[in-house]
């Protein structure tokens, strides 16, 4: 049976019986006319409840998505996280509190640590020593006390190479260890003005994205240089750093009877550090089967670059440089009092050593040069004073 739709009947002069009688008609034709089915949604009707839906269904469908694009790639994490680790131990080098402190600071390459120590072996032989009148008229025309230093807080940047041997004839023990800090404060803060300059150029390498081939081999050098295994930065940050300069005077005060011992005399070891292969002096008294002698050295200043390379590497004393690296956190500035504590293991006397450091420190003022400066031979030095 066919079907014919009324809306597509020309609507022009419509009559409404003329329109049964048609449809009538054609019913009995076997026609059947039928209206064209309508789909209307009622938008307008329902239109605040489509913008609803709508609305909704974006905001489910951001809040599901977003997250997955904010993943970050597993590389750019990477990275990240070493950056936030070389910011971290920047603090712990200046003392910043040291995180998974077994897996820091360990082990040691003693191969080339002390390299830049025996290049002073090849200075010429004939090194004066000069007599201790001698160096107190130089001392005087120069303007250089220990009352000056004190006030102004600057040493003049005279390096003796030698002690007196009349040092030992001083009767006046104030005489006497006032000489011995002229001579060996400056040398300390050489020493220490060294190391600074080497942090700063370590916290500026770490802070660039990229680094040149010449930083890299100054890097290479510096872990060699304190013995640090697998180029492991936080360790050459931990390591890299100063011994206060009260800490150091009253170390050489007590190894070496204010410069009066005979291993400061003939081999210029300030701080008493033993060898097993190397150069050195045996005791006097020792056994024949002693094997160990005490190092010595060429010139004063190659005994106090080993005296801080051997409290910077040795595993003996890194409780020393763990309380030193959490020191600077605290407040940037290095209590030798409280250092002093953490060197038991320096001497045979063990604690009670560590009681006699502190009360040369104490019964000497010596922590008044702790904040003191060299005076700058070159430019390069300016920057620390």
């Amino acid at each position: 049976m066919n079907k014919i739709f009324p809306n597509k009947l020309i609507k022009k002069n419509f009559n409404v019986n003329q329109f049964f009688k048609l449809k009538k008609f054609l019913l009995s034709q076997g026609i059947v006319i039928k209206k064209k089915p309508t789909f209307k949604l009622g938008y307008e009707k329902f239109k605040t409840l489509y913008l609803t839906s709508l609305s909704s269904f974006l905001i489910i469908l951001a809040a599901y998505i977003i997250p997955l694009f904010s993943d970050i790639n597993p590389k750019v994490a990477k990275n990240l996280e070493i950056n936030n680790s070389n910011k971290k131990f920047k603090e712990v080098l200046e003392g910043g509190e040291l995180e998974n402190k077994s897996k820091i600071d360990e082990g040691l390459d003693l191969s080339n640590i002390l390299e830049d120590v025996f290049k002073f072996e090849d200075l010429p032989e004939d090194t004066v020593r000069l007599s201790a009148s001698t160096i107190e008229q130089l001392f005087k025309d120069t303007n250089y006390s220990l009352s000056e230093v004190r006030k102004n807080k600057k040493v003049k940047p005279i390096r003796l190479s030698l002690l007196p041997n009349e040092i030992k004839q001083i009767e006046s023990s104030k005489k006497r260890k006032s000489l011995f800090i002229q001579i060996i404060l400056p040398l300390i803060l050489e020493e220490n003005n060294l190391i600074l300059l080497d942090r700063k150029k370590l916290f500026s390498i770490l802070n660039k994205n990229k680094n040149s081939k010449k930083e890299i081999n100054w890097l290479n050098r510096k872990f060699k240089q304190y013995g640090v295994l697998n180029k492991d930065i936080p360790t050459l940050k931990v390591r890299m750093d100063i011994v206060p300069v009260s800490l150091a005077i009253a170390q050489a005060a007590k190894e070496t009877g204010w410069g009066t011992s005979r291993f400061a005399l003939e081999g210029n070891a300030l701080f008493g550090q033993w060898t097993w292969s190397g150069d050195g002096i045996k005791p006097a008294g020792a056994e024949n089967d002693t094997k160990h002698k005490v190092m010595k050295f060429k010139v004063l200043k190659a005994s106090v670059r080993a005296y801080q390379r051997n409290l910077n590497t040795h595993s003996s004393y890194k409780s020393f440089r763990q309380l030193r690296a959490q020191l600077r956190d605290d407040s940037d500035s290095l209590d030798s009092l409280l250092l002093a504590e953490q060197l038991d293991n320096y001497a045979e006397t063990g604690k009670e050593y560590t009681k006699i450091l502190k009360q040369i420190i104490n019964q000497n003022s010596l922590k008044d040069f702790d904040d003191v400066k060299l005076m700058p031979l070159s430019v390069k030095y300016k920057n620390l004073i």
